[in-house]
């Protein structure tokens, strides 16, 4: 769970009348609760101890160690050629609906400023443009896929 939606319902807890929130997620669990004095604190994997809310939001996250080159990631290094990262994460799509021809195929040309997918975040469609100019050589990623951030979505030369 990011920061951001994290520090909302840490916000609506202690502006309402809920003394306790908890949610589980795909990312892990979290636990929110309002003490007698209507302090905020929260329980989360990364942070076992209940911590006041001022200091959990200062606390810098603590550094994590760089992963071994998943598969997809070796493959990028092994193609020569400019690499099109993810600027979010959320859901790739290679069309803009259901149905409708993909924005790019294997083999297209494209311009700077060309739309090559779409990515969709929080309900909003987001419009990913090329970056260099050339031909498309590889799509990293499925359509309708979950990406993160930085995670390469095409090869163009």
């Amino acid at each position: 769970m990011d920061l951001r939606k994290l520090k909302t319902l840490i916000d609506l807890v202690s502006e309402s009348q809920v003394q306790e929130l908890e949610i589980t997620e795909a990312e892990g669990k979290v636990r929110i609760v309002k003490g007698p004095s209507g302090m905020v604190y929260s329980a989360a994997p990364a942070m076992m101890q209940q911590q006041p809310m001022q200091q959990m939001m200062q606390a810098a996250p603590a550094p994590v160690a760089a992963p071994a080159l998943s598969e997809a990631a070796a493959e990028v290094v092994a193609l020569a050629g400019h690499t099109v990262k993810s600027p979010m994460v959320g859901s790739f799509y290679r069309t803009s609906s259901p149905g409708a021809k993909p924005y790019v195929e294997i083999g297209d040309t494209v311009a700077v400023g060309d739309t090559i997918c779409i990515i969709e975040a929080m309900k909003i469609l987001n419009e990913i443009e090329a970056d260099k100019a050339g031909v498309i050589k590889k799509i990293m990623v499925e359509n309708g896929a979950a990406v993160e951030y930085g995670q390469p979505l095409f090869v163009i030369e």
